[in-house]
C-alpha cells in the first residue's frame, strides 16, 4: 500500500510539473494555488503513511501493585501454618507461666495471729482453749482451697490436669486435715468416752473426707468449704460458750491420742521416701527388716516427685497443727516437762517443709555428684518421728 501512495505522489507531482510547463502565460496567477494544493496532498499522504488503518487510541493499562491477600494456594497454607504454630506457642507459655506460679508452695502463717483474726480477740486477750487448733485447721483448708490456681487435684482442664506435683501437695495437706479434724471430734472436744459429739465436728469430718478427685456434683471444693463452715460453726460455739456441746478439753491422754495418729503417717511417709532411693544397699540398710515386716518395694522412677511432694505438704500441714497445740497445750507441756520435744518436733518440721528452689527432685546415689532430696527429707520427718516417740511417752508416764 505505501508504493502505490508513493506512485501516486510521483504522478501527482509530474502532472503538476506538466502543467507549470503548458501554462506558464498563467503561472503568475494559478502558482500560489498549485503548490498549496500540493502540499496539502503530501501531508495527507504522509499521515496515511504513518498510520494507514486509524483506530481509537487506547491508553494501555496502569500496573497496580500486588494485592495483600495472595491467591497462591501454597502461600495461604503457609499462612495459616504460621498463624496456628503462632497460637499453638503462645497458648503453651501461658499455660507454662501458670503452672510454675500455681506450684509455688504457699507462706506459712502465725498461728496466733490467725486465730486472733477470726475469734476477733484482742492481742493482750489469750484465746480460748483450742481457738488456736480449730483456726489452724480452717487456715489449713482455706489455703488449701484458695491458694493461687485454687484446688487442683480434681482439675480436668490444663494447666492443672498437667501437673502432679503441687497435687500431690495438696494431698499430703488433705490427709494431715482430716486426721486433725478427726482427732478434734473423737479426742479434743470429748471429756469422755461416752459424750455427745459436737454436729458441727461430725459434719466437718464427713465433708472433709469426701473424694478429692470429685469434679462435678458434687465437686471436692464444695463439699470442703462446707467443711470450712463447719469448723467456723463449732469455733463461734467455743468462743461464745453458748453450746455446751462445744467444747475442747486440754488433756494429756486427747494429746497423745493425736500423736499416735502423727507417729503412724510420719513413719509411713519415711518408708516411701527411703524406698525412692536409687541405690539398692543403701535402701536396704535404712529399711527395717524381720519376719512380722513387710518388705518395702522401690518407688517407680515416675513416682519420685509424687511421693515427694506428698510428704512435704503433710509436713507443712502438720507444723502449723504442732504450732497450735504447743499454744494450747502449753500447760499440760509444761507439767510435763514436754515442751523440749514439741518444740524439736517443730524445729525439724521447719527444716523439712524449707522452700525447695530446684524444680527437680534429684534422686542421687549414696555421696555422689547428685543430691538425693527425698532421703533428705525422709531424715528430717525420721527426727520428728523419734521426737514425736518421746513426746508421747512423757504425756503417758504421768
Amino acid at each position: 500500500m505505501r508504493e502505490t501512495l508513493l506512485a501516486i505522489l510521483s504522478r501527482l507531482v509530474f502532472e503538476a510539473g506538466e502543467t507549470r510547463s503548458s501554462l506558464n502565460s498563467k503561472a503568475l496567477c494559478s502558482n500560489a494555488s498549485i503548490h498549496k494544493t500540493v502540499k496539502s496532498t503530501i501531508r495527507m499522504m504522509t499521515d496515511t503513511l504513518k498510520n494507514p488503518n486509524p483506530l481509537p487510541i487506547v491508553e494501555p493499562p496502569t500496573p497496580t501493585a500486588p494485592s495483600e491477600h495472595s491467591t497462591d494456594p501454597e502461600e495461604k497454607r503457609f499462612g495459616l501454618f504460621s498463624k496456628i504454630l503462632l497460637a499453638v506457642i503462645f497458648i503453651a507459655l501461658v499455660l507454662g507461666g501458670l503452672g510454675i506460679w500455681w506450684s509455688f508452695q504457699p507462706p506459712k502463717f502465725d498461728v496466733l495471729e490467725n486465730a486472733r483474726a477470726l475469734t476477733g480477740s484482742d492481742a493482750e486477750q489469750q484465746p480460748v482453749a483450742g481457738a488456736v487448733t480449730v483456726a489452724t485447721a480452717i487456715k489449713v483448708a482455706d489455703t488449701l482451697l484458695n491458694k493461687p490456681g485454687g484446688y487442683l487435684q480434681n482439675d480436668v482442664m490444663p494447666p492443672g490436669v498437667l501437673m502432679d506435683n503441687i497435687t500431690s501437695w495438696e494431698y499430703g495437706v488433705l490427709t494431715e486435715l482430716r486426721d486433725s479434724v478427726r482427732s478434734l471430734r473423737n479426742d479434743f472436744s470429748r471429756s469422755q468416752s461416752q459424750s455427745i459429739e459436737n454436729p458441727f465436728l461430725k459434719d466437718a469430718d464427713s465433708e472433709f473426707n469426701f473424694d478429692s478427685d470429685a469434679w462435678f456434683l458434687p465437686s471436692a471444693e464444695e463439699e470442703y468449704r462446707d467443711g470450712v463452715v463447719a469448723l467456723q460453726g463449732f469455733l463461734d460455739s467455743l468462743v461464745s460458750a453458748n453450746d455446751q456441746s462445744a467444747r475442747f478439753s486440754v488433756r494429756a491422754d486427747n494429746l497423745s491420742a493425736y500423736l499416735a495418729v502423727v507417729e503412724k503417717r510420719l513413719g509411713s511417709y519415711g518408708q516411701r521416701l527411703t524406698a525412692s532411693v536409687g541405690d539398692p544397699e543403701l535402701t536396704a540398710a535404712l529399711t527395717p527388716s524381720g519376719p512380722d515386716l513387710q518388705p518395702i518395694e522401690g518407688t517407680p522412677w515416675s513416682e519420685i516427685d509424687n511421693t515427694f511432694f506428698e510428704a512435704r505438704g503433710y509436713t507443712w500441714a502438720l507444723l502449723h497443727m504442732m504450732k497450735a497445740l504447743t499454744v494450747d497445750f502449753q500447760k499440760v507441756l509444761a507439767d510435763k516437762n514436754a515442751q523440749v520435744s514439741m518444740q524439736q518436733i517443730i524445729r525439724d518440721l521447719e527444716k523439712a517443709s524449707t522452700r525447695k528452689w530446684n524444680p527437680f527432685v534429684l534422686n542421687g546415689h549414696g555421696f555422689g555428684w547428685v543430691a538425693n532430696h527425698s532421703l533428705v527429707l525422709a531424715s528430717y520427718m525420721a527426727r520428728a518421728n523419734a521426737a514425736v516417740l518421746d513426746l508421747r511417752q512423757l504425756l503417758l508416764s504421768g
